[in-house]
């Protein structure tokens, strides 16, 4: 299990559980003598390695020196002290002092037998003459292999470039089963490198039950399944132990084992984190005799997330997380269950599926069924073998199970812990991840010209290109304001890090409050005060009417979105943050500085901002057509003529060309999808939501080795295999955009027969065989010029290809799109096409279309008025005005991602 050793941000989110209240009469409230019993392990050992004599970390244990020890009797003199302490995030004990190794060692234990859980401290430093990096050795732990040719270095480095905070140390977790001989843990330099030398920095075994073979789990492997027998003498290795919806968990506020519970923010795929929210104050959570005090903390079980409150958007989306693992090995992946809040009190309330790696490893599940009550914990275990090599992603999803139509469609979860089983040959070791490339320097300056802060350039490429990071956020919300007020009244000494949100100046921006009329010119603003507003919180109150919830758009995980005037009769997207789990004063920042830098007639545009009173308020101008999805299926909304959504095409094309090749750097959108497709009043494309995007790699790579992340359906296969993303894979997803812009469906629909759920494979599938008409929206048949139609299916086709070396670039893209708007026009002008609406009314057809059953259910849409484009073509348009637009991800559908 690795330990990240920096501040983790916490994330919650109380309004579904305060909609689910609201919506049913509570029942009497539950209250359950609780078992606060504690495992008391019958050996605890804590070896500070390289020191000597008794210390303190900062949980208060006590570590004794492994100098003189009578676990090593050969080590007599002091080891290594790390040259300097990398970030005040990394305690001193037992981090500070290692045990360097140029030949075998083996430290001996005299422990009893039963399990013991063998957690092994690196942190990979210079100790004197000794360079992390010249660090590879194996561990063994009696006959089990633990790690071979392991480095910590390399260990370090790989979650560094991905990761949203810095990791400075390792922590590794075993489960060994001991017999009377007690426990040889043997240290042995690598033989495959020059200069290699093994070392530690810490070593704890504590006794532990048996919580591994409780029950017999079932093992899933291509769609079946069998029962599989984990056996007393099988060596297991902790790779994630989350808190799910809850904080970190230190190893004091454990029951009895002293592990660890890790934030699963990070790990939440995409942006649809759903919400989060601890237990109902009237039900007390309480062990069963089932559910013993050292399975999890009690703290595991108080907290939860879950989907959300709207059945719609619930239904159209996975609740997901990814883990890297080691392919080759068995994985037992356990879930915590406890149900929290008193409208769960009965069975058939809320009945989800849960997947793992694209399986279906449980349907229909019930936690109150299981469970017999609420406030009562339950967990379940799976085993599963990732098929593959190296390192690669697990993937785990709920979904809500309509199949007995439950009272909420949603999905919870409590915990989660995931455990590599030893292959065949007692071997629990993986691969060491791969060198990474350093990520280029960015200049925040690139844009405006002009030299900024290192402070700023590393906000900056910290968040890579954080345009549209409201719903990188969404998911944030409520129970983290009463912390922050909390905190406020307390010293800020929590091992967790800052808490709360700290005014824009403290991180190297100091803005005055200045009209939104005039330019920041008296302050000492980064910024470039031409392009963004600082508004005072008076200003905001004045557009907002004080908040009026007669002016709210909608609610995200963010906060409320609100239409608001400013300068007199202007209107604009006013989203006010909600400050309660705080955190999201990076991205805040970041999207400031980025998003006003990055100008282009179609891509957001950012029109200011507000940080008083330690409010977090972004401003843009109102997106009066929504999301491009919103007029494609599945809508009251009339339909759009082929025309135009030729032009929306190509003004997204744009707006991509930009990222891919008009700055100094290339930006990688990662989350190309109509949804992140967005129409102002005069139907221009704007591409948004850049919270996934990555800057490109430098010239001397071809890609970015980083963590899969995207959507379902747009993803490009290759990034997805190969962990390595380029433009092209921004290419895929568009050409996934544009098929669906064709068909007018979604880009998955599990509904459909499975040769047809994938849009990309069945719309390429039906162009091979000459059947692309077959498929292609009613409402368009006969309205798109043929040899239109044979461009833009062949564009489309050349987008999605599987090898990312034979996609077109997104110029060509561009061209190849405006080529056939010309083809389109040409037949519309000389009358061989009708460029008008059918006999049919739009609204006829689209209930037509509403009626097909391959169509799924949109998400939340809004109903506007379709308008002509005032004969104009987006293709003759300045794409390169730096005119602000009307653009706010999801402003008209707060709730879609």
């Amino acid at each position: 299990m690795v330990n990240h050793h920096h501040f983790r941000w916490p994330s919650a989110f109380l309004l579904a559980s305060f909609l689910l209240l609201i919506a049913a009469p509570a029942p009497a409230p539950v209250f359950v003598a609780a078992d606060n019993s504690t495992y008391i392990p019958r050996d605890y050992i804590l070896l500070n390695c390289g020191s000597s004599g008794r210390t303190t970390d900062n949980d208060g244990r006590f570590w004794n020196g492994d100098t003189g020890s009578k676990f090593a009797p050969s080590l007599n003199s002091a080891g290594l002290t790390a040259s300097k302490q990398a970030a005040s995030s990394v305690p001193e004990v037992p981090y500070m002092t290692a045990r360097i190794f140029t030949s075998q060692y083996t430290y001996s234990f005299p422990v009893g037998p039963g399990r013991k859980f063998i957690r092994l401290y690196f942190y990979p430093a210079n100790y004197s003459t000794h360079a992390p990096s010249n660090a590879f050795f194996d561990v063994t732990c009696n006959n089990h292999t633990l790690l071979s040719n392991f480095s910590a270095f390399l260990t370090v480095n790989s979650l560094n470039y991905d990761s949203l905070t810095r990791v400075y140390s390792v922590t590794r977790e075993y489960s060994v089963n001991t017999s009377t001989g007690g426990l040889d843990l043997t240290f042995t330099p690598s033989s495959s490198h020059p200069n290699a030398f093994a070392f530690i920095n810490g070593i704890e075994i504590v006794s532990m039950p048996d919580i591994f073979t409780l029950r017999t789990p079932n093992l899933f492997m291509g769609g079946s399944s069998v029962s599989y027998s984990i056996e007393p003498d099988m060596a297991m290795e902790t790779m994630y132990r989350f808190n799910v919806g809850g904080k970190f968990l230190s190893t004091t506020q454990d029951s009895g084992l002293y592990r660890t519970w890790s934030d699963d923010t990070e790990y939440i795929f995409g942006a649809a984190s759903g919400v989060t929210y601890p237990n109902d104050p009237n039900v007390t959570v309480a062990y069963t005799a089932g559910v013993p005090s050292y399975t999890a903390p009690l703290n595991v079980y108080s907290t939860a997330r879950s989907m959300g409150p709207d059945k719609n958007v619930n239904l159209n989306y996975n609740l997901t997380w990814i883990v890297s693992v080691d392919a080759g090995f068995y994985y037992l992946v356990r879930f915590h269950f406890c149900e929290i809040q008193n409208p769960m009190t009965k069975v058939n309330q809320r009945v989800f599926d849960i997947f793992v790696n694209n399986q279906t490893v449980q349907k229909n599940a019930d936690v109150i069924a299981w469970s017999k009550g609420i406030g009562r914990p339950v967990f379940k275990d799976y085993v599963v073998f990732p098929i593959g090599s190296g390192q690669m992603d697990m993937w785990v999803a709920l979904h809500p199970d309509p199949e007995l139509k439950p009272q909420y469609y949603d999905a919870i979860l409590n915990g989660l812990e995931v455990f590599k089983i030893e292959n065949g040959n007692a071997s629990l070791a993986g691969l060491n991840p791969p060198p990474r490339p350093q990520p280029p320097p960015v200049d925040a300056s690139w844009i405006s010209g002009r030299s900024t802060s290192r402070k700023s350039r590393a906000a900056a490429i910290a968040g890579g290109v954080a345009g549209g990071l409201v719903f990188l956020i969404a998911g944030f919300c409520l129970v983290g304001f009463y912390r922050r007020r909390k905190a406020k009244g307390k010293d800020g000494g929590s091992s967790d890090g800052p808490s709360g949100w700290l005014p824009l100046s403290l991180y190297g921006n100091s803005h005055s409050a200045t009209s939104a009329k005039t330019n920041a010119t008296g302050s000492s603003s980064s910024l470039p005060g031409n392009l963004c507003h600082h508004f005072s919180f008076a200003e905001i109150k004045t557009a907002t009417k004080g908040f009026d919830e007669s002016l709210l758009l909608g609610v995200g995980g963010f906060g409320n979105v609100y239409r608001g005037e400013i300068d007199g009769g202007t209107n604009v997207a006013i989203k006010r943050g909600n400050p309660m789990s705080g955190q999201g004063e990076h991205e805040f920042q970041t999207e400031i500085e980025m998003l006003s830098k990055l100008r282009h007639r179609h891509l957001v545009s950012l029109i200011g901002y507000c940080d008083e009173n330690c409010e977090m308020i972004l401003v843009y101008d109102y997106m009066a057509h929504g999301t491009l999805r919103d007029h494609l299926y599945k809508t009251q909304n009339p339909p759009l003529t082929w025309r135009q959504r030729l032009e929306i095409c190509i003004g997204a094309a744009r707006g991509l060309h930009y990222l891919h090749t008009g700055s100094k750097y290339t930006i990688i959108h990662r989350d190309v999808k109509t949804t992140n497709i967005l129409l102002d009043q005069k139907w221009v494309a704007k591409v948004s939501d850049f919270g996934l995007s990555k800057t490109g790699p430098m010239l001397d790579h071809t890609h970015v080795s980083t963590v899969v992340k995207g959507s379902l359906g747009y993803l490009d296969p290759e990034y997805y295999r190969r962990q390595q993303l380029t433009d092209k894979s921004d290419v895929y997803s568009f050409g996934v955009v544009l098929f669906e812009v064709l068909c007018a469906r979604p880009a998955l629909n599990p509904a459909l027969p499975k040769e047809q759920v994938s849009l990309a494979e069945w719309a390429v599938h039906c162009q091979k065989k000459g059947m692309l008409e077959d498929i292609v929206d009613p409402y368009l048949m006969g309205k798109i010029a043929p040899q239109c139609l044979k461009k833009f299916a062949e564009i489309a086709e050349k987008c999605v290809l599987d090898n990312s070396t034979e996609r077109p670039s997104m110029g060509d893209v561009l061209w190849n799109l405006e080529f056939a708007l010309q083809l389109q026009q040409s037949a519309e002008e000389s009358g061989s096409i009708s460029a008008g609406i059918s006999d049919e009314t739009p609204m006829t057809i689209r209930n037509k279309l509403v009626d097909d059953p391959s169509m799924e259910p949109s998400i939340t849409t809004t109903s506007t008025t379709s308008t002509s484009m005032e004969g104009q073509s987006l293709a003759s348009v300045d794409s390169y005005s730096l005119t602000p637009s009307a653009v706010f991800s999801q402003i008209m559908n707060p709730k879609g991602r």
